[in-house]
């Protein structure tokens, strides 16, 4: 029971329950599993630190005017303290209607590149997992293979693929000796977002393919016996057992998908780096450009560039996490 302190406002007994309760039930949590608190508290620390401070820290630069010339330093033994300034809202308002014009091109282009990747690795996933998923001679031979881009590291994977695309590499090579025409695939803007496009496949295909496998072993064999004994085509069979059976998958791996490509900074800067290629610069690379691709180095901006991608893929999430919900309430 709760006890009235005389002279006390209702709305302010109100407002201290609701948090005198809320320390009871933290108390109560610590004194019955003090232990799992102990564990999970060097991870708290470590991602506080790691992530948690650079955030924070993030988020308050994007109000000033910071860069590289008016941020605190120390040379040798002499140390020169901060001088930017506070200037609110400015940073976001000039990247989103300054006169550059260079947020909304990147923006474009990035919503451009994550719909066509993820739906391209989705779609090729699903398809060789559908295969993989037969019984076939050779089939963990073929497993083996398609998995392997996934087993090495992007920056090989991105640098072999620099030197395939390169003028007078394998690929023009093969273009060339079939009499089709040779992009400049490293240097022309077109060609850039299409080559973007196709390395971003080559990377992104195993995990799905993957996913996809381990879903479609998960469907009862029964339901494919019931609808075929009930005449279902194989067409019918896919789209009224497959894909409802993979549906808590796809929902997960398009999610994780859309937030992987939209934050590719691997294949966009490795494969063309900051130089003459802005016209394949998705936000992240573009936030790195306005970091170390200029003098003086622009903080406030970046950092800004930053939380706006963070922004948006919290609105996304929130969204695409409610529709799921929806259209599983809807069925059930």
């Amino acid at each position: 029971m709760t006890v009235a302190v005389e002279g006390e406002a209702p709305k302010q007994r109100r407002d201290r329950e609701p948090r005198a309760g809320l320390v009871r039930r933290l108390r109560r949590s610590f004194d019955q599993h003090w232990y799992a608190w102990a564990m999970v508290a060097p991870v708290v620390v470590v991602l506080g630190l790691l992530v948690g401070y650079p955030l924070v820290r993030g988020v308050l630069l994007t109000f000033t005017n910071a860069n590289s010339l008016n941020v605190g330093r120390t040379i040798g033994v002499n140390h020169i303290p901060d001088s930017y300034s506070w200037v609110g809202l400015k940073n976001y308002i000039d990247i989103l209607t300054g006169p550059d014009n260079q947020f909304w091109p990147h923006f474009v282009w990035t919503i451009v590149w994550t719909v066509i990747c993820v739906a391209l690795t989705y779609g090729t996933g699903l398809v060789l997992a559908v295969l993989l998923n037969r019984k076939m001679r050779g089939r963990s031979l073929y497993r083996l293979l398609l998995i392997l881009p996934w087993a090495v590291p992007t920056f090989v994977t991105v640098f072999a693929w620099r030197l395939l695309l390169s003028d007078g590499g394998a690929v023009n090579g093969l273009l060339g000796a079939l009499h089709l025409p040779e992009p400049a695939w490293l240097s022309d803007p077109f060609a850039q977002q299409v080559a973007a496009i196709a390395v971003n496949l080559w990377v992104g295909v195993p995990f799905m393919m993957v996913s996809m496998l381990g879903g479609l072993q998960a469907i009862p064999s029964e339901l494919y016996e019931a609808a075929e004994v009930d005449g279902a085509t194989p067409w019918q069979r896919f789209t009224q057992v497959t894909l409802p059976g993979l549906r808590p998958v796809s929902s997960t791996v398009i999610l994780l998908g859309i937030i992987w490509t939209f934050n590719q900074f691997n294949v966009i800067y490795l494969l063309f780096g900051g130089s003459n290629s802005d016209g394949v610069q998705i936000l992240v690379t573009y936030a790195y450009k306005l970091f170390f691709g200029q003098q003086p180095q622009d903080y406030a901006g970046s950092a800004a560039v930053g939380i706006i991608c963070l922004s948006l893929l919290v609105v996304f999430t929130g969204f695409y996490r409610r529709w799921q919900a929806r259209n599983e309430g809807a069925r059930a």
